[in-house]
């Protein structure tokens, strides 16, 4: 990844706190036909360890003790250079895109054990039915209907051995530019605009804005 040291992340905590807000992944793998890339939800549980689960048709599924790529994909937005105080001084200014992504290498096991797996689905969606009014549990569901799902699937047990972050939020700029593209953001209320606008106010309130 083009890592240019103003756009470099490094803090663990940080990285951590936007796989877990957006914990959509990519997986990339070279295949038997080139690279492959799947899409899935997974679980950081540990400084050092990614879980999830695919199907049993998922190359991912035989791909055991292969090295593979995930990307994090926080929030990002198209900036204008209208919003820069700059461009209407200079009009030496061009559009850009902001975002923050985490890209983690490591090296993939596949999980058989049913037990490793239910607890595996249970954890996932406890999390993500919680902001629910009535939230769902696996145990909700017949016996024999989670038995069955269970067998169509197969655990991922990902070992983390890098990982980097990058977050482009305006940091090469001045704070009058810095400032207005947040008031952008705000006037635009685009997709994930919000979002956009509180990471580089968390990267102000840290002391990287720049």
């Amino acid at each position: 990844m083009y890592l240019p040291k103003s756009f470099h992340e490094t803090r663990v905590d940080i990285l951590h706190a936007l796989m877990r807000d957006y914990p959509f992944a990519t997986v990339v793998m070279h295949g038997a036909d080139g690279l492959v890339a799947n899409h899935l939800p997974l679980e950081l549980v540990s400084d050092t360890a990614l879980h999830g689960h695919v199907a049993r048709g998922n190359e991912l599924a035989k791909a055991d003790g292969v090295s593979v790529l995930v990307i994090f994909h926080g929030a990002d937005g198209y900036v204008s250079p209208n919003w820069y105080p700059s461009k209407h001084e200079t009009g030496r200014e061009v559009p850009t895109w902001n975002y923050a992504v985490v890209q983690v290498h490591g090296r993939l096991r596949v999980v058989e054990d049913p037990a490793w797996l239910r607890q595996l689905l249970e954890r996932l969606t406890d999390r993500h039915e919680a902001s629910q009014p009535k939230p769902w549990h696996v145990s909700d569901a017949p016996a024999d209907h989670i038995e069955k799902m269970l067998s169509l699937i197969v655990g991922l047990d990902i070992a983390i051995e890098r990982i980097e972050g990058k977050f482009k939020l305006s940091q090469n700029h001045p704070d009058g530019n810095r400032a207005g593209v947040l008031q952008g953001l705000a006037e635009r209320e685009g997709r994930r605009d919000a979002e956009l606008s509180d990471l580089m106010q968390q990267a102000e309130e840290r002391g990287n804005g720049r």
